[in-house]
């Protein structure tokens, strides 16, 4: 295994966590941002206020993008499963 194929496999490794990743995260992230705006404009300072919604919004999301997400990560463990020979020797 040379040092490139090890960089390579990581730099993909990377990308499958950032894609899997990036949906539940940008969603929770709006959800948090109108829930704050919400909260600075009626002054309410409910620390549990935010934790309902972003839960919703991330079962959401996971409900609706969980197909997709759990395809490109079955597709990428066998990839990484086929290309092990090829690595190896």
């Amino acid at each position: 295994m040379t040092p490139d194929s090890v960089m390579s496999l990581g730099q993909q490794a990377l990308t499958i966590v950032i894609m899997l990743a990036a949906p539940i995260l940008i969603a929770s992230l709006a959800v948090g941002l109108i829930i704050a705006m919400f909260q600075a404009a009626t002054q309410i300072n409910e620390m549990t206020l935010t934790f309902v919604p972003k839960l919703a919004v991330i079962a959401g999301v996971l409900f609706t993008a969980g197909s997709w997400m759990i395809t490109l990560l079955v597709d990428y463990t066998r990839e990484l499963f086929h290309s092990i020979p090829g690595l190896i020797g």
